[in-house]
């Protein structure tokens, strides 16, 4: 899903949806399909927010109101990112370590995608745009220090020493996402973003 959709989702959980929560559904994902289309073909730097707006057929104003600032339209809401992820972690049963509790996170945040092919176009993007990859390991970092209190949670030792392998365990996890999603993009999708998380980790914890 996108940052957009989730966002009616979340206001709706619970009840249908009505006309209305469709009706943004339907132009937040006209608006995010126009600015990949035109980031794909112009290059992200090289493409307004009033160019995005404007082949979409809605007012800056309008879009803002979907996607608060122009790199959320490729990385999403940076909340949105943290409270699902974190949101994760907290479903876990008590007794799923920490190495569990990441990979259900990561399952999580691939639903802000709304098809595989939407999400290749998005890594692609981040991959190859300098500024969108810097905010990207932003929005990582920040992430991981909101994920830290949850999960030396479920470390077996509360002490310093447990706190750290915790951290370096979080840290690597992240690192093993990232080389999977990597290698994602050069496949050019091919497979699936979690068997490859999963390889990696199984390669760097032998």
């Amino acid at each position: 899903m996108t940052q957009g959709t989730n966002d009616t989702a979340g206001r709706t959980a619970g009840r249908p949806p009505t006309l209305w929560d469709r009706t943004r559904q339907l132009a937040a994902q006209e608006i995010l399909d126009t600015a990949l289309r035109l980031f794909a073909q112009q290059g992200y730097d090289e493409t307004t927010v009033a160019q995005v707006a404007r082949e979409a057929g809605v007012s800056q104003r309008t879009l803002f109101r979907y996607f608060g600032t122009k790199e959320d339209l490729v990385g999403g809401s940076q909340e949105r990112f943290v409270a699902l992820l974190t949101q994760a972690v907290r479903d876990q049963p008590l007794d799923t370590d920490v190495w569990g509790a990441l990979r259900a996170a990561f399952e999580a945040s691939l639903s802000l995608h709304a098809s595989p092919e939407q999400a290749l176009e998005r890594l692609r993007l981040v991959h190859r745009t300098d500024s969108l990859r810097a905010a990207y390991l932003g929005k990582r970092v920040r992430c991981q220090e909101e994920l830290l209190p949850l999960l030396e949670a479920r470390a077996p030792s509360p002490d310093t020493e447990g706190a750290l392998r915790t951290r370096a365990v979080v840290a690597t996890a992240f690192a093993v996402l990232d080389a999977a999603m990597a290698a994602w993009v050069e496949g050019d999708g091919r497979g699936d973003i979690l068997d490859l998380y999963d390889q990696g980790l199984a390669a760097v914890r032998k």
